[in-house]
Order: structure tokens, then sequence, then C-alpha cells
């Protein structure tokens, strides 16, 4: 991985070298090839998605939060899929299972984008294999990269070892885009989703590759002991790379989605009217959705 590295910091030079000289050239002309320098940066993350065992049941503990689902997929009158809104940029995707065997848990995290091409320009020209974007079936751009290994061997929750890391652009006229405004619980628990804490085979491994290869950047965890990596251009969200867990379920992935709330105290007020036992660890508490997967919140004192 430092080589790697090492061979990008040379062919930025090299670049750097190059328009020197085209400024000479060229002039103004220069400045919009320079900009293009930050082409990685991320503007936070769009959705978790989460393969779930009974989506009836899961769908009224979202709702129990507060949160309402903005809109559904289905396919031949049995759904597919459904979108709780946390806010107009961030959501929670609910995949039921296929049948009784099949795994539960955390499917892929979703980044947003404000131009995916050029994002996906920086990720081929430093050596990546991400997938071609293309228009997905909600109506926004997307695109999709293989990651780190996680926990297990492969199943329902992804197709390879490897974890699944999709990339979104809202686009006019998508169901996201159209849904603006609408469907925000005024009781939801949170409004802003500011991390998601994901299990790795291999912690170091994992983080190297968020490190190297796609330009997050460590920083201070909001769980504390786990390693953070802030997103590029977005430096207050973040992803936790978790280890395996001692006593993970076979054919589960269970992980974490931290929310920001501005008052730790009155939300473990609420959630105990609400009937939920939080736990809380230093300085954030959680609770446990129906398949074992923890919402930690956090206080942000905003």
């Amino acid at each position: 991985m430092r080589g790697w590295r090492s061979v990008r910091s040379r062919a930025s030079g090299i670049t750097v070298l190059g328009l020197s000289l085209a400024a000479v050239v060229f002039g103004p002309a220069v400045s919009s090839v320079t900009a293009q320098s930050a082409s990685a940066n991320l503007t936070g993350i769009a959705h978790v998605a989460i393969r779930v065992s009974d989506l009836d049941r899961t769908r009224a503990f979202f709702r129990k939060l507060g949160f309402e689902e903005a809109f559904a997929m289905d396919k031949g009158g049995s759904p597919t899929e459904a979108f709780f809104k946390v806010n107009d940029r961030q959501f929670i995707e609910l995949y039921p299972r296929r049948d009784a065997a099949s795994a539960v848990g955390f499917m892929h995290v979703c980044f947003e984008a404000a131009d995916i091409n050029a994002v996906y320009q920086d990720y081929v020209a430093h050596g990546l294999q991400p997938t071609p974007v293309k228009r997905a079936g909600a109506g926004n751009l997307l695109f999709t990269l293989q990651g780190p290994e996680q926990p297990g061997p492969p199943s329902d929750l992804r197709s390879a070892a490897t974890q699944n890391i999709e990339y979104t652009q809202y686009m006019p006229g998508s169901r996201h885009t159209l849904d603006r405004g609408q469907h925000l619980g005024p009781d939801r628990i949170a409004d802003r989703m500011v991390g998601v804490g994901i299990p790795m085979a291999d912690p170091a491994a994992a983080t190297t590759f968020y490190i190297d290869k796609l330009s997050f950047q460590r920083t201070h965890p909001l769980e504390p002991g786990t390693t953070a990596l802030a997103l590029p251009g977005t430096p207050d969200q973040q992803i936790e790379i978790l280890p395996p867990s001692a006593n993970q379920v076979p054919g589960a992935l269970p992980f974490h989605l931290i929310f920001s709330v501005p008052d730790l105290r009155q939300t473990g007020n609420r959630l105990r009217s609400l009937g939920f036992m939080p736990k809380k660890h230093q300085k954030t508490m959680a609770i446990e959705d129906p398949d074992g997967d923890e919402l930690v919140f956090v206080e942000t004192g905003r």
C-alpha cells in the first residue's frame, strides 16, 4: 500500500509540473484543471442498506423512533426495498431477506458525490476498478466499488468476500429529489447520520485501503476505542472500522449506525419513554434494532 501511495504522489508531482508549463502557454485555462485535485471529495453518507429478517417488524421499529418511510419498491406485488428518511440527503434502506436461511445485517454504505463522474475518473486514474456510472432504479446516478474483506463467507448480503461500496449523485426527478421537504418526521429521534461502524476481517488492511486509495483521513472517533476515518471533503462524517465480533452469528453481519443528537440525556429519556433500554457507553448511547444492529447516539452540542 505504501508503494501505491508514493506512486500516486509522484504522479501528482508530474501533473503539477505539467500544469506549471501549461500555465505559461495557455494561461487561465489551467485553473479549471487544477480544481480537479479535490475530485475524490464526497458530500456525505447518502444511505446505509440493511438486510432484515422481518420487513414489517423493522419498519415498525423505525416508525417508533419517528422516522417516516419516504417510498418503497416492489416486484410482482412483493416489497423489495423500503426507504426510511433521516433527512433530505440521508436514508436507511431496508431489504427483506429472501428466505429464512438468508443472512441479515449490513449490506453496504453509499456515499454522495456532488460530481460522481469526477470521483469515478479519480478512482480509475489511481488504479481502482469501479463499475461504470449508470442511472439506478430510483433515478439517481450510481457506481459501485469493491472494498476490503469483511468477516464471514460471501452471502446474499454481498456476492464476494469484499465490501460493496456505493456512490451516488442525486438527480432532478429522482424519487429522492422529488421527496425533498416531505416525510421529515417532526418527532424523529435524530435528524443526521454522522457515521457508520463497519466490521472488517482485517481492520489494519481496511484502514490502509480507505486512507491510501479513497483519500479518507484518520479522525477522532465518535465511539471511543475505534478506528475512525473522516470522509474526504466532509470531515464531520466518518466510518469506523470494527473488528470481527467474537459473538458473531454465522450468516449475519451486525454493524453500527451513528446519529448525532444535541442532548444525549434528553435522547436517553425519550428512548426510555418509547420502551427502549438504551445502553450507555462512555460518551455514547445505543439501542439495537430487531436483528441486533446497533443504533448509536452521540452528542454534538448543536
